[in-house]
């Protein structure tokens, strides 16, 4: 049986905060991606999740402190959208609580995935996400991008929406270094949300390092699920160094892939979702672990591993090892990661 660490006493504070511009943050808040389904998230056949149910999640992560609230127009399945959930859960609004909403992507009614939104067609997703949150402005609106395109001009209609009192702040989200650069020339980004998690690339962890140099709050997607992204974790990211930290802890694993994540830099900002209440108490209780310093070492070394062929999939190096300078670099690299859809 896996052990997990969970208490009604540990709140979303015990993860520290962050500032998105001028607005205050717990570091540990929720993604709403899962909410609107049981099962694999963003495929057409995805089955709706019971309305109360989702509503009854929604409520009690407020009432662990959560409040950043990471959600879409097009995080939907058959009969629930997660920005109408948000709306009919926590409307009205507490003035502490931050929704972060992206645009770009779009599907259809059926499900299915569309071109991603031109400049023009930016204004009318933004009008739909505030429609459907119920709000007269946006806190942080992310562009979600796919490719390697200049996002001048996409990233240049939200900043005339921001300039327009539509959104408070802009991030970005699955892009590449050079993107964050683009955008900073144009307006000031709060925030970058990329995949990045215990196994990362070094593409992937760049990123991070950057946005932290930047002042710029990173957040990472697919930090439990890792390869398994949509469809939640898998087998092959399991490895024998995780489960003895998580024994070490009596917590679960995905409890201290959150932990490391948060332990990247203070500038990280960590949304788990889940539609289970059970689920988000352990979420919120991963914010008030400490790892050590050895931990945080020998879980970094698995991202290093990770590049030839998988965490699941190769021999572990021991701190001790890697402080008596006997372990070798390894001769795996990587290019940048492939963008997906989230």
């Amino acid at each position: 049986m896996t052990s997990h660490i969970t208490s009604d006493t540990i709140n979303a504070s015990a993860a520290g905060t962050w500032t998105l511009g001028d607005l205050v943050v717990n570091r540990l808040g929720f993604g709403a991606m899962r909410l609107p389904q049981h099962g694999e998230a963003l495929v057409p056949d995805a089955v709706p999740r019971d309305r109360e149910q989702a509503i009854r999640v929604l409520r009690r992560a407020i009432e662990l402190g959560v409040n950043h609230i990471d959600t879409a127009a097009f995080y939907f399945s058959p009969l629930r959208s997660a920005n109408e959930l948000i709306n009919r859960a926590l409307y009205p609004y507490r003035d502490d609580l931050v929704i972060v909403t992206k645009v770009g992507p779009d599907r259809d009614s059926s499900g299915k995935w569309l071109p991603h939104a031109t400049p023009r067609q930016l204004r009318g997703q933004v009008e739909e996400n505030l429609r459907q949150l119920g709000r007269d402005h946006l806190d942080v609106v992310n562009l979600r991008i796919v490719g390697t395109d200049s996002i001048a001009e996409r990233f240049g209609a939200l900043a005339e929406l921001r300039d327009a009192g539509l959104i408070r702040h802009l991030g970005l989200s699955n892009i590449h270094a050079r993107h964050l650069a683009e955008a900073r020339a144009i307006a000031p980004v709060v925030c970058v949300q990329n995949m990045h998690g215990i196994g990362a690339s070094p593409e992937q962890s760049r990123l991070l390092r950057i946005c932290g140099e930047q002042g710029i709050a990173f957040v990472p997607f697919y930090s439990i699920a890792g390869s398994g992204r949509t469809a939640g974790a898998t087998a092959t990211d399991h490895h024998s160094t995780l489960r003895a930290v998580a024994g070490a802890h009596g917590a679960s694993e995905a409890q201290i892939r959150l932990a490391w994540s948060l332990h990247q830099g203070a500038h990280v900002l960590a949304i788990p979702g889940t539609g289970d209440v059970d689920h988000l108490a352990q979420n919120v209780a991963a914010g008030a672990i400490r790892l050590s310093e050895s931990e945080v070492a020998d879980l970094n070394s698995l991202s290093m591993q990770g590049r030839c062929g998988g965490v699941g999939r190769v021999n572990q190096r021991s701190a001790a090892a890697r402080r008596a300078g006997s372990v070798a670099p390894s001769p795996c690299r990587t290019g940048p990661p492939a963008p997906g859809r989230r």
